[in-house]
This record gives C-alpha cells, structure tokens and sequence, in this order.
C-alpha cells in the first residue's frame, strides 16, 4: 500500500541523528517479554506501530501503550508511522479483553490506552476506550488508565451537529473514569494542514476545553512534536493557547523521522532549548511538564513528576 506521504520519498535522508537522540535498544530478554506477550494476545502497540525510541527502555520496565482499533488509521497524518487506510479491519469484540489479559499478564497498575483513528465506526472510536477499560477494570479495579486519543470528529456535515456529537463520545470516553486525558495538538497552528490531514488545531483545542468542562477532576494533557518548521515563537503560542483551555499536563518532543515516505525533520532541537521551553511552560501555569528530545506522549505516564 503507498503511503499519503510518498511524495516525500525523493528527499534525501536528513544528517544523523546528533548525539542526544542515540540511546541502546533495550536488551533482547526485556524486549522478547514484552513483545511475547503482546503477540500472543494479537494486540498492537503504538511502541512498535509507532517506532517510538523509548521502547526499549519501557519494556525493560515492563510497560506498553496499547494501541486500539488494530494497525490501520483511517486518517493520513504526515508524521505517523502507522499504516494508513480507508478499510481498516472490522470492529474486534475481543479486543478490549485480549488487552485486560494482556495488562494482568504484565502486572501493570499504570496503563495507557491509544488508539488508531476509526472514522468508518459510528462512535469514531469511543467504544475501543470504553470497552478497554471495563475489561482492565473487571481483572483489577486498581489499575490507573491514561486515555490519549483522537479527536472524535466526523460524521455530520453540519458544524453543530458534528460538535455536539463529538462531546457526546468524549463524555461516554469521560464516564469510564480515565485518571488522565490526552489529546495531542501535535504541532503549532500554522503547521497543522501539512503535518495533521484531518485534523485541525481549534477541533483538538475544543477538545481539550469540552473535556474540562465535562469532567473538571480529570487532568488534561496534551503533546507537541518540534522539529516540523515551527519557531520558537509559534510554540510558545500554542503553549499559550493550550493554557487558554485550562490544560494542565504537557510533553515537548523532538519528531523523529520514520521513513522516507514521512514529512521531513527541518531541525533537530537542541536539549537546551527544550529545557528553555519546559521552563516557559511551568511558568504559564502547567501543573506537570515533560520536555526534551526523547520525550514522548505517554513516557513515564505513570510518574507525577516532570522528566
């Protein structure tokens, strides 16, 4: 299948990665436990989907992030790894317990739940986050659950009625009592047209705003990648604009190019320059703040404290 993003494939690999971005892999044993598991359950991961850097490492600590929905967005971002599609699979009923298996398994009390876009469901997915929860939650009712998902839109041509059904599938998400809620902006606003197909930055920021709103004693999150285009500036804008809808979590990343079929990395942010940003951050008001070239939406999620 070609990807949305093949145009890109004539562009030349960029330079190396500089020496803050190469970190070991994780050991074999580490990594076959968590993958063993995982397979045998015919789960997906967005550690793998995703080919996050820090997977390594979180297996060795014997956690994943589950990727609901199975491998194929229907959404066509140009940043993802994950495969794109307009026919993803059908919906998977046994999902939700596959993952609660999965969880005990691994002994997990901190899980994060993702999930692919499902523009074809008539929910757009809310029933993965639902339903996954109420599995994990019938094995062990302790166990915390951070949701970090898509924006839940589409469906009707009428900007009202797609709002109003948008809150609806936020709330039923809501109801399930996530310790914490995650949906990323993804990149500055003059930037999401090329970067997020699909999305837009006022939908995900109403999102955010209708989440507090609904379900005030549940945190808010939300991530940005760097390295697109952006400046600085135009950071610290929609830092600003994140705080604007009361959002109280946040992670700074440097985006890392999967292939040469993806957007490509403009530069790669220096570690300084993350600090510098963190620092801005804390002081516009966010009560945990994550920020530096490795981080990633859900890396210790389960820590209350920043990296």
């Amino acid at each position: 299948m070609s990807t949305p993003g093949s145009r890109y494939s004539a562009i030349a690999p960029a330079e190396r990665l500089p020496p803050w971005l190469r970190r070991p892999i994780g050991t074999a044993s580490a990594l076959e436990a968590v993958q063993g598991i995982v397979k045998q359950q015919g789960l997906h991961t967005i550690c793998e989907e995703g080919r996050c850097p820090n997977r390594g490492e979180c297996y060795a600590a014997g956690t994943a992030t589950f990727l609901l929905g199975g491998p194929i967005c229907t959404r066509s971002c140009a940043f993802c790894q994950v495969e794109k599609g307009e026919a993803p699979a059908p919906f998977d009923g046994l999902e939700a317990e596959r993952v609660a298996t999965a969880v005990a398994a691994m002994g997990l009390r901190y899980v994060v739940l993702t999930a692919v876009a499902r523009d074809d469901l008539p929910d757009h997915g809310a029933c993965l986050f639902t339903g996954a929860m109420a599995a994990i939650r019938a094995g062990n009712p302790l166990v915390s659950i951070e949701v970090l998902t898509p924006d839940f839109w589409g469906g009707f041509r009428d900007e009202r009625a797609a709002i109003a059904a948008q809150r609806q599938r936020l709330a039923a998400v809501l109801a399930a009592g996530p310790v914490c809620f995650n949906h990323n902006l993804e990149t500055v606003e003059r930037l999401q047209g090329v970067v997020r197909r699909g999305a837009t930055y006022q939908r995900s920021l109403g999102l955010l705003a209708a989440a507090r709103d609904l379900a005030p004693g549940i945190p808010t999150k939300s991530g940005l990648m760097l390295g697109l285009g952006e400046s600085f500036a135009e950071v610290v804008a929609a830092l600003g604009d994140l705080r604007q809808v009361d959002c109280q979590r946040l992670t700074l990343g440097q985006y890392l190019r999967p292939s040469l079929a993806h957007i490509p990395v403009a530069r790669y942010w220096r570690p300084e320059e993350f600090d510098e940003l963190g620092a801005i951050a804390k002081g516009l008001g966010f009560q945990q703040v994550r920020s530096g070239p490795l981080v990633r939406s859900s890396y210790h999620a389960e820590s209350t404290q920043g990296p």
